[in-house]
């Protein structure tokens, strides 16, 4: 990836597969910003192939310095590198095109990379969806992240909807891991640190997220977590992929759940908390039996070539 101009302060980068409506929303969001208008820059990164979403950018290039590149069905990961790639800013901040941003998102993470030279920032992210699933949603990410970045403790991990990097730094790591369909983040958090460089947090550097989730959304969520966790474990926990109980989380998580303040809202959490790690753990298998068996034809080979 090549270093651009740095006219602008900030880049922020969007991907979107088509999302109309949840888009008009994060745009709006983004020119109610308390920002400068000429030191930001907003990068939309079509993965749908349509027009629509051409015709929504063109709605805001008024109120916004907006550019749209397309990827044309490359996956989430490749969608966010495309923005990058066309980005111009100092700094490339990214959120998803279901979150809202605050309107003092940017200073707070501006303060706090210039306050950390070479650093990621990362900020807070809320619920702004209805409904049970989504706040299950947000009970989880909530536990995920005091997990990953505990107090006294380097932050480990922010997910990639409220994260901004320094532009060159961010080029020079590579990008987000275009295979990845899922959890791209967790990987390219876990990249940055073994490449010696840190993290810090912006905790008023925040983000509504708007999903809203039906049931089986949830499961296909949490269903795809586990996938990608699989392929990040194998890569990074000395190639083993293998699933393992972190009693740190699962502890966080019960934590986060008894937070709930009325004990009905407790038992539903509990229950949509115990159906994310079921489905967390069935797309880890998947993933770990999918691997086996494309290996076992290329182990009979071997055995049969020894012979």
């Amino acid at each position: 990836m090549s270093a651009r101009s740095d006219t602008p302060v900030f880049s922020v980068v969007v991907p979107t597969l088509g999302r109309a409506r949840r888009l008009e929303g994060c745009l709006g969001a983004l020119a109610r910003l308390d920002y400068p208008r000429e030191q930001l820059e907003v990068v939309v990164a079509d993965d749908s192939g349509g027009g629509t979403i051409d015709r929504v950018a063109s709605g805001w290039k008024d109120r916004l310095a907006l550019r749209l590149v397309s990827t044309a069905a490359a996956g989430p990961s490749a969608a966010r590198n495309a923005g990058a790639e066309a980005a111009r800013g100092r700094f490339i901040a990214f959120t998803d095109d279901d979150c809202e941003p605050v309107s003092g998102w940017l200073h707070a993470l501006q303060g706090a990379l210039e306050a950390n030279p070479g650093c990621a920032v990362g900020g807070v992210l809320v619920n702004g969806g209805r409904g049970r699933c989504a706040a299950g949603s947000q009970t989880i990410f909530d536990a995920t992240h005091a997990h990953f970045n505990r107090d006294g403790a380097p932050p480990r991990f922010f997910a990639s909807c409220n994260l901004a990097f320094p532009a060159d730094e961010f080029r020079a790591l590579g990008g987000f891991e275009e295979e990845l369909k899922h959890a791209e983040d967790r990987e390219l958090c876990a990249r940055w640190l073994r490449a010696d460089r840190r993290f810090a947090h912006a905790p008023e550097a925040v983000v509504r997220h708007m999903r809203e989730l039906t049931p089986r959304e949830f499961w296909r969520q949490h269903f795809d977590y586990g996938r990608g966790a699989w392929y990040v474990r194998k890569r990074f926990d000395r190639g083993l992929g293998r699933f393992r109980i972190e009693p740190g989380f699962y502890a966080e998580l019960a934590r986060q759940v008894w937070r709930q303040g009325k004990s009905a809202g407790r038992a539903s959490t509990a229950a949509l908390a115990v159906t994310s790690q079921v489905a967390y753990a069935a797309g880890f298998a998947r993933e770990g039996l999918r691997a086996r068996r494309q290996a076992d034809p290329e182990e009979q080979s071997l055995q049969e070539v020894s012979r």
